[in-house]
């Protein structure tokens, strides 16, 4: 298969990005296209204009500014694991990395184009609900700023407007006693996770303060676990109270079924994946 005709802009200034999006075309944008140009070439996309941003080097950056990690719309999968920065503040996303994709792939897609395309399974929208980012959207009039956790609204469904483009991901620097997990089980490495569970904690005086959990592949979108997140809050870190909330956790998760996998093996996982990721986010914990 091969895309329908559509037309092709190419501009090196992002005003002019922004302008070609609030003209009322159906328009996309291309980073990497990892994700965009497959589904344009079995007909699940058919923008009539494409808008390549790789003539905008100033979206291509990770950078430290005011306490947060700054990444632009064109930094790439790859520079991001591979980035000195990231490794010495979020460690967690480096962990990640070693599951998504594959070289090639992390080689072209961006951080922004995944985030925007949004599937259900990927890692990387609930890594940034955990993390508590913050997401920079731009169109014409100006721009706007909305969290991780409200982003991510339905299966390839996000806040960003016909009129809008995602420029950079905001990520809060994490105190250094915080402690973090991350697991995943998918058919192969590299292929999106048939469930995905994401946590960050802090230990003060012995007890819980500050967990964020999120999952992906359990639902249409990335989500936090906000009811498991309260449970945990002021406890006692242990077998028993993770393995708790686990149960409930699974009990609540309503995920799809698949060919390959039914819905009650991806709350068996929720299930077995949930206390281990906590227990090595707290055995992490002011280490």
């Amino acid at each position: 298969m091969k895309p329908s005709a559509f037309d092709y802009e190419c501009p090196t200034d992002l005003n002019a990005v922004l302008a070609f999006l609030g003209d009322g075309t159906d328009t996309r944008i291309l980073a990497g296209g990892q994700s965009l140009v497959p589904m344009m070439n079995y007909r699940l996309a058919a923008p009539d204009r494409l808008i390549d941003i790789n003539r905008l080097p100033d979206l291509d950056y990770i950078r430290e500014e005011n306490g947060e990690i700054l990444i632009g719309a064109l930094a790439r999968h790859g520079d991001i694991k591979a980035s000195d920065l990231i490794a010495n503040h979020l460690p967690i996303m480096v962990e990640a990395y070693a599951w998504i994709a594959h070289a090639a792939v992390r080689n072209r897609g961006t951080l922004c184009g995944n985030l925007c395309h949004a599937d259900p399974a990927s890692e990387m929208p609930a890594m940034m609900q955990v993390l508590d980012a913050t997401l920079v959207i731009a169109k014409a009039s100006g721009s706007r700023t909305i969290s991780a956790q409200d982003f991510f609204l339905g299966t390839y469904e996000t806040a960003v407007q016909p009129d809008e483009m995602l420029t950079e991901v905001r990520i809060p620097i994490p105190d250094h006693d915080a402690g973090w997990g991350f697991e995943e089980v998918a058919m192969r490495k590299g292929d999106y996770a048939w469930c995905t569970v994401v946590a960050m904690l802090k230990i003060v005086e012995g007890r819980i303060t500050a967990p964020r959990i999120a999952v992906a592949g359990l639902g249409d979108h990335a989500y936090r676990l906000t009811t498991q997140e309260t449970a945990l809050t002021g406890a006692t870190p242990g077998a028993d109270i993770f393995e708790e909330v686990a149960q409930a956790a699974a009990r609540a998760a309503d995920p799809p079924d698949a060919e390959h996998i039914s819905a009650d093996y991806r709350r068996d996982l929720l299930r077995t994946l949930l206390p281990r990721v906590l227990q090595a986010a707290t055995q992490r914990a002011g280490a």
